[in-house]
């Protein structure tokens, strides 16, 4: 019995094809891409339901008369960011790959907060001598915040009078 090995691809010239190339590039760009995306997802799943237990716990702890489990959480958050920002930067001691601090800063304290997030752009500016622009981004994030929930509010209050 003879075994049948299939003949390689031939053009009708009798050249072989060109390789491919550029399947194999978007298809590696593709599953980078999609690993990130997880990355994340699954650390704002982890920051979520983090905030979700510390709000719940804080409510049943001290009331809802003030937000304690929400400014917890942002200072937190804010502390989190900040710590492993620099323990894995540049010139950190500990070096870890792009997809896994994009897991602990976008997934984790993105879900847990994003003020972690505004918190550590802010302390960036200030390190680079940027007070006025620190400054400035800090006023207008204050300001636009309230602004936001207050025509938000406005806005749903409206619909529900319809």
């Amino acid at each position: 019995m003879q075994d049948k090995v299939s003949p390689s691809p031939v053009k009708p010239d009798g050249n072989p094809p060109p390789p491919r190339t550029r399947r194999f590039i978007g298809w590696q760009k593709f599953r980078d891409a999609t690993g990130s995306y997880v990355a994340v997802a699954l650390g704002s799943i982890v920051g979520g339901v983090a905030r979700y237990l510390v709000s719940v716990a804080f409510l049943s702890e001290f009331g809802g008369g003030f937000p304690w489990g929400t400014l917890f959480v942002n200072v937190t958050g804010s502390f989190i960011i900040g710590f492993y920002a620099t323990l894995t930067g540049p010139d950190g001691r500990l070096f870890v790959g792009p997809r896994q601090r994009q897991f602990v800063m976008v997934g984790i304290c993105g879900g847990y907060t994003t003020f972690s997030a505004f918190s550590l752009e802010t302390l960036r500016l200030v390190q680079s001598g940027d007070i006025r622009a620190a400054s400035l981004n800090l006023s207008i994030s204050v300001v636009g915040w309230i602004t936001a929930v207050w025509l938000g509010h406005a806005m749903a209050a409206r619909l529900n009078r319809l």
